[in-house]
């Protein structure tokens, strides 16, 4: 269970449930389910789309929908989305951690996910209208990239993308542009993984989309800090401009959900809570979390993204009062 501490305030609630779903509730052989991308469908229904992993150690999609997106899961029979090596052997290994999005100018899902092979993990986009057929447009990152999805609407005219490349720089959060989908530049670094001590000092990465709320661009973001037993992935949150997504207006100094529980604390990767997905109820302020524990199980978490905002408006600093200009960058030798 997780352990409760009076001095600071919870912002996430996990579902008394937990997990929500397991290898154990799929019609199929599965080695695990977990990081599910999510969106919630025009008649109400939540779906997930799911990363499946088998007992090669290869995943696929398989979409499972709700409709109170808690329980009674309709899962998709066989897989939704499988890798097609022979025609992009950029999934030669398997796809990964989709993130859904809903382009309303384009009226479709864009589902952006990890594509992985010999070169390394790409970030990869496909489309679709009904989570039935999915149009393909290949790697747009080239690897060593994930941890990526599309923002729902163009800003000045173009697609903004926020992705996590891993560069000799390290490991921080990049945000690129497009006029088509398929083809990205103005690369530019927004989020860096801070240094030292730090709960997200190793590297960091987006968790689900970017929300869109009045304030600015509220981002989910993990954190991964190396310790002497191995990673611990929490959450973090920060919030961007919303006319210019380059511009860090808030980030909290301290993590704000972390792996407590036993189904977050022991699995095939100890330690992990990593969301994909999420979903606003109908008041337009309850906020559905659907994340990865341990790389095993799906899980929920609720938080009001009017309180998420609260707190990052008393407790978030701009990153340059952050990063002072030391942790910036490695000492010279």
């Amino acid at each position: 269970m997780p352990i409760h501490n009076a001095h600071h305030e919870i912002l996430f609630h996990r579902y008394d449930g937990n997990p929500i779903l397991t290898a154990a509730h799929w019609p199929y052989p599965a080695n695990s389910v977990f990081n599910p991308g999510a969106i919630r469908l025009a008649d109400g229904t939540t779906l997930l789309l799911c990363r499946v992993e088998d007992r090669r150690g290869h995943s696929h999609f398989c979409a499972a929908r709700s409709a109170d997106g808690v329980n009674n899961w309709q899962i998709d029979p066989q897989p939704t989305m499988a890798p097609d090596p022979r025609l992009h052997p950029e999934e030669l290994w398997g796809i990964e951690d989709p993130r859904i999005t809903y382009a309303a100018e384009l009226g479709k899902y864009v589902v952006v996910y990890t594509a992985f092979s010999w070169g390394g993990p790409g970030v990869a986009l496909a489309m679709t209208e009904d989570f039935r057929h999915f149009e393909r447009c290949g790697v747009v990152m080239s690897p060593e990239d994930k941890d990526a999805a599309l923002l729902p609407r163009q800003i000045n005219g173009r697609w903004v993308m926020i992705h996590r490349p891993s560069t000799p720089m390290g490991a921080h959060v990049w945000v690129s542009y497009s006029p088509d989908l398929r083809h990205w530049g103005d690369h530019k670094l927004v989020l860096r993984a801070r240094r030292g001590g730090w709960w997200d000092a190793n590297k960091i990465g987006l968790s689900p989309p970017l929300i869109e709320t009045e304030s600015g661009w509220l981002m989910i973001y993990h954190g991964v800090r190396t310790t002497a037993s191995g990673s611990l992935y929490r959450i973090g949150l920060a919030l961007f401009d919303l006319n210019d997504p380059e511009v860090c207006l808030r980030r909290g100094d301290t993590w704000v959900f972390g792996p407590e529980a036993d189904y977050e604390r022991e699995g095939d990767v100890d330690n992990v809570v990593f969301p994909c997905g999420f979903t606003v109820a109908d008041d337009g302020d309850t906020l559905n979390v659907y994340y990865g524990a341990a790389d095993t199980f799906i899980c929920l978490a609720t938080a009001s993204i009017r309180k998420l905002l609260d707190w990052l408006d008393q407790q978030g600093r701009s990153d340059a009062e952050i990063m002072p200009l030391a942790e910036q960058s490695p000492p010279a030798l």
